[in-house]
């Protein structure tokens, strides 16, 4: 598609945020006013539309995505989104642990202990940690304190907490990754110690490389994402 904009513009409205292209507001790719909850949110949104050339890239609109999802999709169907992310709760990969024996077993404890011990604490639960091939389910009382706490979020940030938390394959690892001083790089490396360490071994693929380093950065968006929308 040819650009067919020059100028990008945004508004705060009595609702939030908005950007417009020649005056017009925008709208979800659903049909529905793109009202976005923060000024540093709109900012990037605009910058999307202002850094295309002459022919616009869908691939460059992250954020777009991201803001349409929370507002089409999120905002209209959270019950079942939550139970979603409940159910990295029962299998995260930070839960389940190599036989203690092993080295690995002392560098999952190195790296992933300290950030279950966080989730733990602030969140009031306590989660299983599992070695063997043996499934233990989360107590009632686990996935009740962690449905309260995923039912009191806004859609975008749980449009973020969807996104890191699948790519991680770790609850653990996305409810950190809402932290103000969170640090994405180290959590991403965390999500893929067993990877990482059977890469050591083995080696590394390249165009396993690439699929990685394309994760990475949806994982490290998705975190950028959540603290433009909940700045100020």
């Amino acid at each position: 598609m040819k650009r067919f904009y020059k100028d990008v513009s945004t508004a705060k409205t009595d609702l939030g945020w908005t950007v417009s292209l020649d005056g017009r507001p925008i709208k979800t790719q659903g049909g529905q006013p793109q009202v976005v909850p923060s000024e540093a949110l709109a900012e990037k949104l605009a910058a999307e539309w202002s850094g295309q050339g002459e022919t616009i890239d869908p691939a460059a609109f992250r954020f777009r995505d991201m803001s349409d999802y929370a507002l089409d999709v999120v905002a209209r169907g959270r019950d079942s989104l939550v139970e979603k992310l409940l159910g990295y709760a029962e299998t995260d990969t930070l839960c389940f642990r190599a036989d203690p024996e092993e080295a690995l077993y002392r560098r999952q404890q190195e790296i992933w202990e300290p950030i279950l011990e966080g989730v733990e604490a602030r969140e009031g639960v306590k989660l299983h940690r599992i070695s063997g091939i043996l499934h233990r389910p989360q107590t009632e009382d686990t996935r009740a304190r962690l449905a309260a706490r995923l039912e009191g979020l806004d859609p975008f940030t749980l449009t973020a907490l969807e996104q890191v938390t699948s790519l991680a394959a770790s609850l653990c690892i996305g409810l950190e990754a809402l932290q103000p001083d969170a640090d994405g790089a180290a959590l991403w490396n965390a999500a893929n110690l067993e990877e990482d360490w059977q890469a050591d071994l083995w080696g590394r693929d390249e165009e396993a490389e690439e699929r990685r380093a394309k994760r990475k950065g949806d994982f490290l968006a998705a975190m950028e994402f959540h603290r433009a929308a909940t700045a100020g």
